[in-house]
């Protein structure tokens, strides 16, 4: 087969876990007997750079600069640049990398896309109505021959709100690449850690109200968390209000290998949030012995199995029991980390590249 990956994705993240799951499945695609092009013309990409040292993979295209709107307009001028290119040497299948409502391959060629999630269709609140990405994910998703959602909950909620017919989509879990070696020995009072954005669906507000109940948390340890952006005099002030000393709340940015220096160190890694579409953060901390302990909803049981202790997200005594539950018992959390360990071993580029290149084998089957 002759497949080609667009230009979508890798002209809006300069990092980013979609850029990184595309990524990192051209590569492992490109290591069966297929051909497999990534057509990106512009791009502000940092993983296509590592994806260009790949014998096997076609990487095309010139990484440019990142500035405002910079997404909006690489992606308009690859459109007019690689139609063209489709069009005088079409592939077996398009995979499409993000949502579009226009279609870069001809159209007897059979496209694929990801679906990664549906936030904007669950907590429409948390973004602009001039936002475009609901309408064009819906029409990338008709215009589509097969969908790939990257977990069940994924599954179910575009059922719910696109009403696509279930035989056209498949599940398929993301493969699981872990961060590198830590890079340092923290040495820094006990801590419980947060990683990545804290927006409102990400429940940050509500842990912290779970980490004020609690005398014995308050005393024993801080909070950390990797990025995400430098805390907000909003989240400072609602911290205050509930009790939790802003001293006690560190904000940390860094590379990937200081990223794993924190996860190794910390006495355990907090995922409150109220919806995933997926959830690699969980395995990450797993990966690097640190027991998670994150919310029971969406698609995070799926990825988490048994490894982890569950709580209501919606519930700050189920919140604050479940951290003193792991923090106080040495046997939950060696159990917690050996189970971790396992449990990662269950999402593999191998998996993931088997089962898709099964869905494109039965697109161009149904042809």
């Amino acid at each position: 087969m002759k497949i080609y990956f667009d230009h979508q994705i890798f002209a809006w993240q300069k990092f980013g876990g979609i850029s990184r799951y595309i990524a990192d499945l051209s590569v492992s695609l490109s290591k069966t007997s297929h051909k497999i092009s990534v057509i990106n013309p512009l791009y502000v990409n940092h993983y296509l750079d590592e994806c260009r040292k790949k014998a096997a993979l076609s990487v095309t295209g010139l990484k440019v600069p990142v500035f405002p709107i910079s997404g909006r307009i690489y992606r308009l001028i690859n459109y007019v640049l690689t139609a063209p290119f489709y069009y005088c040497f079409p592939p077996d299948i398009v995979h499409e990398t993000y949502y579009s409502a226009l279609r870069v391959a001809k159209k007897k060629t059979k496209t694929v896309l990801t679906v990664y999630d549906m936030i904007h269709e669950r907590f429409p609140e948390n973004f602009s109505q001039k936002d475009p990405t609901s309408r064009e994910k819906y029409q990338a998703v008709e215009r589509a021959d097969h969908v790939i959602c990257i977990s069940n909950q994924t599954k179910k909620d575009l059922i719910r709100f696109f009403h696509v017919a279930e035989e056209k989509i498949s599940v398929i879990y993301l493969g699981f690449t872990p961060l590198p070696t830590p890079s340092a020995q923290l040495n820094r009072k006990p801590y419980l850690l947060y990683v990545g954005s804290r927006k409102t669906y990400k429940n940050f507000k509500q842990f912290l109200v779970a980490y004020s109940l609690s005398k014995f948390l308050k005393e024993q340890y801080e909070i950390v968390c990797f990025g995400g952006g430098a805390f907000t005099q909003d989240e400072l002030s609602w911290a205050t209000q509930h009790g939790v000393n802003i001293n006690s709340m560190h904000h940390v940015s860094g590379d990937d290998k200081l990223l794993a220096s924190y996860y190794a160190a910390a006495s355990l890694f907090i995922y409150p949030s109220l919806y995933e579409g997926f959830g690699i953060p969980p395995l990450e901390a797993m990966n690097l012995d640190c027991p998670v302990v994150c919310s029971n909803i969406s698609s995070i049981p799926e990825v988490v199995g048994d490894a982890a202790v569950l709580f209501d997200p919606e519930s700050h005594e189920s919140m604050t029991n479940a951290m003193e539950k792991v923090l106080t018992g040495k046997k939950l959390r060696e159990a917690l980390i050996v189970k971790g360990k396992e449990r990662v071993k269950h999402f593999t580029w191998q998996r993931c590249t088997r089962e898709t290149l099964q869905v494109y084998s039965e697109v161009l089957r149904d042809n």
